[in-house]
C-alpha cells in the first residue's frame, strides 16, 4: 500500500519523516513492526538486532545523523536478507551502496561513508527516541516506499 494512500485515509493517525532519507535497497516499499536501535558511530548492537529480531520486522537505526562513518554495508545488508527483515532505516550512513543495490531489502539511510564504525558495543536497544520530526517507538508501524516514510501506532494495511 502507497505511503500517500495510507495518509489520505489516516492523516490524523500517522507521523510523517521530515528526514530526508536515501533509498539503496533493492525493495523501494516496505513496512513492518519497529525494532529500535540507538547508536553513535558504533554497529555492534545494531548487527545483534539483525540476529535476532522477529522476521518481517524493520530495524531503525538512530545514528544521531553522523556522517563520519558507515553503521551498514554489505554484510550486516546480507545478514537482514538472510533473516528476511523487511527493512532498515539508518539516521546515518552505509557503505557498499552498489552492493546493498541488488539486495532483497528495505535500507533508507543519510548516505554514504566508506569507513567503517567502531565496534565497542555502545549504545541501546528497544529504545524510543525522535528524529526527523517522528516519535520511533518499538512496537509501532513504519510505511516505506518512494514519497516518504510515515509511523503509525499500529499496523494499517
Amino acid at each position: 500500500c502507497k505511503t500517500a494512500d495510507i495518509c489520505d485515509d489516516y492523516a490524523s493517525e500517522v507521523q510523517i519523516c521530515q528526514l530526508d532519507l536515501r533509498s539503496y535497497g533493492k525493495k523501494r516499499r516496505f513496512f513492518g513492526k519497529i525494532e529500535t536501535v540507538q547508536v553513535f558511530e558504533d554497529n555492534v548492537l545494531f548487527e545483534e538486532a539483525l540476529e535476532s529480531v522477529p522476521e518481517g520486522s524493520v530495524i531503525v537505526v538512530n545514528g544521531g545523523g553522523s556522517r563520519n562513518c558507515a553503521l551498514m554495508g554489505d554484510r550486516l545488508a546480507g545478514i537482514a536478507v538472510s533473516r528476511k527483515l523487511a527493512g532498515v532505516i539508518i539516521n546515518g550512513c552505509i557503505r557498499d551502496s552498489a552492493d546493498i543495490a541488488s539486495m532483497d531489502v528495505g535500507v533508507l539511510a543519510l548516505g554514504t561513508n566508506p569507513l567503517k564504525s567502531k565496534k565497542n558495543g555502545i549504545g541501546e536497544r528497544d529504545v524510543s527516541f525522535t528524529f526527523g520530526n517522528v516519535h520511533w517507538k518499538p512496537g509501532d508501524y513504519v510505511y516505506a516506499d518512494e514519497d516518504g516514510v510515515i509511523v503509525a501506532l499500529e499496523k494499517l494495511v
